[in-house]
């Protein structure tokens, strides 16, 4: 049988005297209703067990008689376990604030062919509400968002009710997962190339207006022949993740020889990743006479010492860096890239 099933038992012209549904050692929770004439599990059925249903049965004349039943419960070829991440680096955390920018993102531990029966299974309810669509990126991983970015305060809570679920070539689901969380304040930088200049929002008012320096632009070539971009990517981004300090080496993407002139082994401080392919927000002092000038770093947005400070202090996971003015494009996957895709695409 389906682990959805409930189990039931019932009796006429009598009472239950006691009922104990077990399997692999352990008892199925259930309850009794008042007149002792039905007893329902309370708990759902394990996948893969047999399960006994030891009975007691007593007559109308008080003799009490005994009955035993068995069944199984069906066996997955795999289990796809859910959890609920705010990005590829940091796992959605019940009861967390994040910034106007964040999406819902299931990851299924299998893949799943029938997308659909997941799909039925899994909810977001917004508090106000807000419309919203489910879009898998791949066989593991689906992500939920707004049309626009979400309300300031906002209420969210995410449920996967895969347990029984057929998800296809034998993957069923796992228990129901679920988790919480809220919306903060809206905050939104807007770096625009052209101008050098980052300008920051909280709830819709301007409180900085920060001099930059954005990635230089051009290619050249990686130790293995490989192209190597230094433009920042224009599109929305979304903060992933926050350290005081981060070493950052030019060897992680190809330029490893010290005498190369893009060569770079460095701590940083003041960082806020917004890519996954390594675009930060960080201080960078040394730079600060091209800051609100000229585009001279390998890809990053650098600030100097005091907004460095203020922008590691106030923004946070889900916060909007939106970068403007460069020919080259954010990626749905480089990061939380959702907000790229137009609405009617999406």
């Amino acid at each position: 049988v389906s682990v959805t099933e409930a189990v039931t038992v019932s009796v006429s012209g009598g009472t239950l005297g006691a009922v104990a549904v077990t399997a692999a050692g352990k008892t199925l929770a259930g309850a009794l209703d008042t007149e002792q004439r039905v007893w329902r599990s309370t708990a759902p059925l394990e996948y893969g067990q047999a399960y006994t249903v030891g009975i007691t049965v007593v007559d109308g004349k008080g003799t009490q008689s005994q009955q035993t039943s068995t069944f199984t419960t069906v066996k997955p070829a795999s289990v796809a376990n859910v959890s609920f991440q705010a990005n590829s680096l940091q796992s959605l955390k019940n009861g967390a604030t994040y910034g106007v920018g964040q999406v819902v993102m299931v990851h299924f531990s299998k893949p799943v062919k029938d997308r659909a029966a997941a799909q039925k299974v899994m909810t977001v309810r917004a508090e106000p509400a807000v419309e919203g669509r489910w879009r898998w990126i791949d066989s593991q991983n689906a992500h939920w968002r707004p049309a626009q970015y979400w309300p300031a305060g906002t209420k969210v809570t995410v449920a996967v009710s895969a347990h029984g679920v057929d998800l296809g070539n034998g993957v069923y689901g796992a228990p129901t997962a679920t988790t919480s969380f809220a919306i903060g304040r809206s905050k939104i930088a807007i770096a625009d190339s052209q101008t050098h200049r980052m300008k920051i929002f909280i709830d819709g008012a301007l409180v900085k207006d920060m001099p930059i320096s954005m990635g230089k632009g051009g290619t050249v070539k990686g130790n293995k022949g490989q192209t190597i971009n230094y433009w920042t990517r224009s599109g929305v981004h979304v903060i992933l993740e926050k350290a005081q300090n981060v070493r950052m080496t030019s060897a992680s993407y190809g330029i490893t020889d010290p005498k190369n002139p893009n060569f770079y082994d460095e701590n940083i401080t003041y960082c806020c990743r917004i890519s996954y392919s390594g675009e930060y927000v960080h201080l960078a002092d040394w730079n600060i006479p091209q800051h609100g000038k000229a585009n001279t770093s390998h890809g990053c947005l650098n600030v100097g010492p005091d907004n460095a400070k203020w922008f590691y202090a106030n923004f946070g996971l889900g916060d909007v860096v939106d970068v403007k003015g460069t020919p080259r494009q954010m990626a749905l996957g480089d990061g939380i890239g959702d907000w790229t895709i137009p609405w009617d695409k999406w």
